[in-house]
């Protein structure tokens, strides 16, 4: 009924502004860095034309905070997370790399296991990734302060260190200063979409079928137990909502030396030297 309909009968303005998707304000998403939300936004643009999206990207450590502060009413972080209050839907798993600069021995070689970097300068909370904690050698190291993705990978590219973060992250901050390797032995950290558990707002269903690729007309609801296949060089497979992954965050704007997961490397020297942290090389050089 028209707003002049209404008034002509006494009735009171129409208030169904928070009942229709799109009818009040936008729809606030947002992601962790490395996450690349461009497919599903295009397929919101088309769908949804009527409701703006609000996207921006958020601080690993900040995201489940945001979402139950009502900054957001979606966010896709990097998981483990604090669950309490949240429906989570494990995406997809990210690669593990090492940074290192360019000189380095890891550049020589196609990937890295993890006890190949066991005499190097961690530029992040060793506790952050526990594989390489458990294998780094026995000797004095320099105290480092808490780094941000970029400004670690600034300090390995001079030279004086190494991090692990997820491919994505590496992708991100990459310099030509910097190389970055995929890491074995190291466990790959996992994209997951977090909503509160409280929130009815209808545009989270609307933003879970596009996420999982459902049609306009699918009826389905969203379910937080369902994973989600992603797509892209640094995914690692699918999965379930299985075991948390073992390796730690990186340095890539959460904690640690900055924030991200995991990292992409290489292995020790070429040519048959010793591996990156002073055990003979594992892989195959390139």
């Amino acid at each position: 009924m028209s707003e002049e309909r209404r008034a002509e009968k006494g009735l009171a303005p129409a208030d169904d502004g928070d009942r229709r998707p799109g009818a009040s304000e936008p729809f606030r998403l947002r992601f962790v860095p490395g996450v690349t939300p461009d497919k599903w936004l295009r397929t919101w643009a088309a769908r949804m034309s009527d409701s703006p999206i609000d996207a921006r990207v958020i601080e690993e450590d900040d995201a489940a905070a945001a979402l139950r502060g009502g900054e957001c009413s979606m966010a896709f972080v990097r998981l483990p997370v604090d669950r309490a209050g949240l429906h989570v839907i494990p995406l997809y798993e990210e690669i593990p790399v090492v940074v290192a600069a360019k000189e380095h021995p890891v550049a020589a070689f196609e990937e890295v296991d993890v006890a190949d970097l066991a005499d190097e300068d961690l530029l992040q909370d060793p506790g952050e990734v526990p594989e390489w904690e458990a294998v780094a050698t026995d000797r004095p190291r320099p105290a480092l302060p808490s780094m941000r993705v970029p400004e670690a990978v600034a300090v390995a590219a001079a030279g004086s260190g190494v991090l692990i973060v997820p491919l994505s992250v590496a992708r991100l901050h990459h310099r030509k200063d910097v190389v970055h390797r995929p890491v074995t032995g190291v466990a790959g950290s996992r994209i997951g979409l977090a909503w509160r558990t409280d929130d009815d707002d209808p545009r989270i269903e609307v933003f879970v079928g596009i996420v999982r690729g459902r049609t306009e007309r699918s009826s389905r609801g969203p379910s937080a137990s369902t994973p989600v296949e992603g797509s892209g060089p640094q995914q690692r497979g699918t999965g379930g909502d299985g075991p948390r992954a073992r390796g730690g965050r990186g340095a890539g704007g959460g904690r640690g030396a900055g924030g991200g997961r995991g990292a992409g490397g290489g292995h020790g020297p070429g040519g048959g030297g010793r591996g990156a942290g002073g055990g003979r090389p594992r892989r195959r050089p390139r």
